[in-house]
């Protein structure tokens, strides 16, 4: 078995030492110890790794991370995660892979390690943690299989994780008298109205590449709107009236957009709005300190920053990374330590300092990070609208997402009318629910 503990070789009376001093130091028993940590190549990540350090002074647990693309990333843990023996102790992993890993039983639930009072940090604070963050990222078993509830269970806790909000163009919307966005309506007439008022430039840049780009665009609106993509007992909706809206907002929103867009990912998107070649953008908020970088943007000093608009009601995204532990990990109270430092309030108001995503309401409110980054009193407001259920995090969400995709690509590019593509949809997937036994029980 592989052993990565640095034993002390001076005796059992050191050993006695270190024991004793165990309640003054919660981290002594673990340190000399080596964590290998699975992270993706994310600006949230790399500013994680500027603090790793300090978490290394203060504790003496070394951290070696192996730093991938995200689906190289994926498809290392999708092998690691079966072994007998892994060799992460920590990994980060995307939203939509909190199922999978979940129901292939692959994952540590977390309650042991917050009822073992050597590990847990009093002070830790968990309520303070952003609740839609949690419920996304985190929690699994309970309502639908991935929302809380009273069956449901934690099994990581949210580390670069996502809202979406609404970047514009201050100037151009000054200039022109328009109002920032603050409903659909006014979101849809300025993105088709600054294409007239300033030719060449687009007026919202969206992700709508086929496949699962385009999905996310459209989920994107659906939420807000009004619309799920299934009732409570897993019907497909997502073909009624709210579906057919937020396929023809963003079919409005992609052919009033700048040149290329119906090509767009979300870097190629943010690409455009930062080089000025549209007025808005909305997307996640991890894009959002690039836009006040001079040395990558053009439109740096001039951008406003907005919730997510209103629709019939509030619902913006809910993505990004949370972090856990494998059931096959080696130094699983190590990693717990670890994870419990990275998103304490001191972990992570370090790592947004340096550019990160805050995992925590207080983190918003601190008055350094709003005078570095001023944006972030705006994000922290539009976090209490967050919604944990925008997207299902089911195990066959894959194949329907994909089949979302494709359809609105279809749709932007091909002139397929909104109504009978979304009814195909809706068939598909209720007969990829039928086959995993969705319906067993009706």
């Amino acid at each position: 078995m592989k052993n990565r503990l640095v034993t002390t070789a001076l005796g059992v009376s050191v050993a006695a030492l270190i024991a004793g001093a165990a309640s003054a130091n919660p981290y002594a028993e673990y340190e000399g110890t080596t964590l290998i940590v699975n992270f993706p190549a994310h600006p949230h990540y790399n500013a994680a790794m500027k603090v790793l350090p300090e978490f290394t002074r203060e504790t003496g647990i070394e951290v070696e991370v192996d730093q991938l693309p995200y689906l190289k990333m994926r498809e290392r843990q999708t092998l690691e995660l079966t072994q007998d023996e892994g060799e992460y102790d920590l990994i980060s992993y995307v939203v939509f892979s909190k199922a999978d890993y979940v129901f292939a039983d692959q994952l540590e639930n977390l309650a042991k390690y917050f009822m073992n009072p050597k590990l847990a940090d009093p002070n830790y604070d968990a309520g303070d943690l952003i609740d839609g963050y949690v419920q996304n990222i985190g929690v699994a078993g309970g309502t639908k299989g991935y929302l809380p509830g009273p069956t449901g269970s934690l099994f990581g806790i949210p580390f670069g994780s996502e809202t979406s909000v609404l970047a514009y163009r201050k100037d151009v919307f000054e200039k022109h008298g328009i109002a920032e966005p603050e409903t659909y309506d006014q979101l849809l007439d300025a993105a088709c109205k600054i294409p007239e008022l300033e030719p060449g430039m687009g007026g919202m840049a969206s992700r709508a590449a086929s496949g699962h780009q385009a999905s996310h665009a459209f989920l994107l609106h659906l939420a807000p709107l009004g619309g799920r993509v299934f009732d409570d007992q897993w019907n497909p909706i997502i073909n009624n009236e709210a579906g057919v809206a937020a396929a023809n907002a963003l079919k409005t929103i992609v052919d009033c957009g700048p040149e290329g867009a119906m090509s767009f990912g979300p870097s190629e998107a943010a690409n455009a709005f930062a080089n000025g070649d549209a007025a808005m953008f909305m997307d996640s908020i991890a894009f959002m300190p690039g836009f006040e970088n001079p040395e990558r943007s053009q439109v740096a000093g001039k951008v406003g920053y907005a919730m997510h608009p209103m629709g019939v009601r509030r619902g913006s995204q809910t993505g990004g990374f949370g972090i856990a532990i494998p059931k096959n990990a080696e130094n699983k109270e190590a990693a717990f330590l670890l994870m419990q430092w990275l998103t304490s309030k001191k972990g992570d108001l370090m790592v947004a300092m340096e550019g990160g995503n805050p995992s925590r309401f207080s983190t918003y409110q601190d008055a350094g990070l709003n005078e570095k980054y001023p944006f972030s009193a705006t994000f922290g407001e539009a976090l209490k609208y967050a919604d944990p259920d925008w997207r299902p995090i089911i195990p066959v969400w894959g194949k329907i997402n994909a089949d979302i995709g494709t359809t609105m690509s279809k749709v932007l590019t091909e002139g397929l009318d909104i109504q009978e593509a979304l009814d195909g949809v809706a068939e598909r997937t209720r007969a990829v629910m039928e086959d995993a036994g969705y319906y067993t029980w009706q």
